[in-house]
This record gives structure tokens, C-alpha cells and sequence, in this order.
């Protein structure tokens, strides 16, 4: 990552509350711990990586239960990341933030 990335989250998901997460720390404290911490057996299953030119779209589910409520999802993803000098300079995520957030309440 580049010191000064620029990652968001889809809009819709809880986690996009915190859009932008501007640098590695941010994304690493606000968004990778907190879904370490609250899921079990959070994963990212890419099954499709494109070639874009400065950009790379990734595309293929999350899996996980969300520890508080015991409820799994199976969601679809699209990951566009923008690349210079071989660093990810900004990430945009889309999802399925329904199944996400229906995963989250109780």
C-alpha cells in the first residue's frame, strides 16, 4: 500500500463508516482489526483477478459468521484497486451490504 491510500468501503456496509481510511494505519485499525475481532473465520475468496492497466478488479465472495449474532453470509465482492509505481494508491469495494448488515443484527 502506499503511505497515503484512499480506501472505501461499499456504501451501505458498516464498516464505510469511517470512508475514507486515508494511509495503512487507518485501514489496518479501523477495518482489518475490527473484522478480525468481530467475525469468525472472516474471508476473502478471490476467484477473478482483471488486468485494467493502472487499475486491478478482483472479483468473489466474503465468507464469515458475525461473532455477536451467530448469523453466516456468503457475499459477492468487486475490488477495484488503483495502482502507480507498483503501490495500491486507492481501493473501492462493492458488495452486497445487505447480507452484510443482516449478518450484524440481532
Amino acid at each position: 500500500m502506499d503511505p497515503a491510500i484512499v480506501w472505501n468501503e461499499a456504501e451501505g456496509n458498516p464498516y464505510a463508516d469511517l470512508n475514507p481510511y486515508t494511509g495503512p494505519g487507518a485501514v489496518a485499525q479501523g477495518l482489518f482489526f475490527r473484522l478480525a475481532t468481530e467475525w469468525d473465520a472472516f474471508q476473502v475468496h478471490p476467484a477473478t483477478i482483471l488486468d485494467a492497466g493502472d487499475a486491478v478488479v478482483a472479483l468473489g465472495r466474503y465468507t464469515g459468521t458475525y461473532k455477536a449474532t451467530g448469523t453466516s453470509m456468503d457475499a459477492q465482492f468487486a475490488h477495484v484497486f488503483t495502482l502507480r509505481d507498483s503501490k495500491v494508491i486507492a481501493f473501492q469495494q462493492y458488495t452486497d451490504t445487505a447480507q452484510m448488515v443482516r449478518a450484524m443484527q440481532r
